[in-house]
């Protein structure tokens, strides 16, 4: 997710409780997966039949999994349990994380600047994955980040460039610099070793828990080349063929290792295409790039002020479909699916609290998903949509909602964010809206 400008447990019993649910959607995959997804034009495929799915995003799925201090298998367990009860089919998960100097990134990392992985880390993720296999849960997962909550692309510059780097809204380098900065990656011999050596590790790997290499797993839907990737922070520091380069060898690799699945960008769209539809297309041209990915925020792109939703939720709405149109057009344009993989938006008056309500928020989901629902009956190329982001029971451990190094409670508001931002927590309205939108999608012919 994109910020520019920017703990008890419940028992499994009450984990939903406080919200008013349908009963179980009954899936025809409930008891695990089978198949992979595949690609035919604007179309996912699924045993050959047309492919839909309502999803969500949860970073920290391999965190929960591992077998350690900082893991809890216990409620990753609970956590798609109440997910797969909503009908959620489809889980964004954080695949690969840098550590290193950078303020509000993740720690432990999933790496560091040698080659010597965190196997604890990377066994949560098989623990992860074989869990979400058992729930017919499929997973996109993202090999490193354009931000730095997860260390990601500025993380692997400080690792060969004598430990140089820039803190995302640091006052002495405002934006564009930060992202600016990191475009030097696409371009750096080094960093992209060290980068294509994390893909050959982790998309040639076998899962420790199935024993089944990744790359013949049907759990995955999708591998992506980054959390929200951008050429450069502005045009005049965007070096367009070095980015298209670094798009192309990336995915060719990734594809040269796995053939079974798809592998997408990971892009926000337009606002990470410096808000050109060339780049967009251009990026999302290369034939080994299955689908286009769409990112929407409102509240971060200043559409709408969290603290006066009342009066600007409107404007924010309006330019919301806008932004869904001009890319399904990109996608007609391109004959490949789309997904809108990551939508967020405040509670109301911009509070942190799981007790205040989420009024807007349900609104803005509604019409995220009645523009899904519209262009799927339409025969669109609209495949899916993955809310941002999955907090479940975990609740904030300090009154001022920042995540401090150490905390557990991991939730779907990354660690340089406030907690309780964006995510849905159990006992949320907003549950029932994802629940019917999965029946609405489930009601579709094939």
């Amino acid at each position: 997710m994109t910020t520019i400008a920017r703990r008890g447990f419940i028992g499994s019993g009450a984990l939903l409780a406080g919200c008013t649910m349908a009963p179980p959607l009954s899936r025809p995959n409930a008891g695990g997966t089978s198949g992979f997804v595949r690609r035919d034009g604007m179309r996912l495929s699924l045993d050959g039949r047309r492919y839909r799915f309502v999803g969500g995003n949860m970073w920290y799925a391999a965190y929960l999994g591992a077998d350690a201090p900082y893991g809890d298998r216990a409620r990753l367990g609970r956590e798609l349990d109440a997910l797969a009860a909503m009908g959620v089919t489809n889980l964004r998960v954080l695949a690969s994380s840098e550590e290193g100097p950078l303020k509000n990134s993740i720690k432990p990392g999933f790496r560091g600047p040698g080659k010597d992985y965190n196997q604890t880390l990377l066994a949560g993720l098989d623990y992860a994955l074989a869990e979400m296999g058992k729930r017919g849960i499929r997973a996109v997962l993202y090999l490193t980040n354009f931000w730095e909550w997860s260390g990601g692309m500025m993380t692997y510059l400080s690792y060969v460039n004598g430990g140089n780097y820039i803190n995302m809204n640091d006052p002495a380098h405002p934006w564009p610099e930060f992202a600016n900065f990191n475009a030097q990656f696409y371009g750096n011999r080094a960093a992209m070793d060290l980068y294509r050596d994390w893909i050959r590790a982790v998309v040639g790997r076998t899962n420790g828990v199935t024993g089944k290499p990744y790359a013949d797993d049907p759990t995955i839907m999708a591998w992506q080349l980054s959390n929200e990737p951008r050429p450069s922070g502005d045009m005049a520091h965007a070096n367009l063929p070095q980015f298209y380069a670094w798009v192309r060898d990336s995915a060719q690799l990734i594809k040269s290792i796995d053939r079974n699945h798809l592998v997408s960008t990971g892009s926000e769209g337009l606002k990470g295409g410096l808000e050109s539809a060339e780049i967009v297309l251009a990026e999302h041209a290369i034939p080994e790039i299955d689908y286009l990915t769409v990112h929407i925020w409102p509240n971060n792109w200043d559409w709408v002020k969290q603290t006066d939703l009342a009066n600007t939720a409107a404007r924010g709405e309006t330019l919301t479909d806008q932004y869904i149109a001009d890319h399904v057009a990109l996608a007609r344009r391109l004959d490949k699916p789309m997904v809108i993989e990551e939508f967020g938006y405040p509670r109301d008056g911009g509070s942190n609290d799981p007790a205040v309500a989420t009024t807007y928020k349900d609104r803005f989901y509604g019409r995220i998903y009645t523009a899904a629902i519209k262009d799927m009956q339409d025969g669109g190329p609209i495949a899916g949509t993955n809310f941002w982001a999955w907090n479940g029971e975990a609740r904030a451990a300090h009154p001022d909602y920042r995540f401090q190094d150490g905390d557990r409670q991991y939730m779907g508001d990354p660690p340089h964010e406030p907690q309780g931002w964006y995510g849905i927590f159990t006992g949320d309205t907003t549950i029932r809206l994802v629940s019917d939108h999965a029946r609405a999608i489930a009601a579709l012919p094939a």
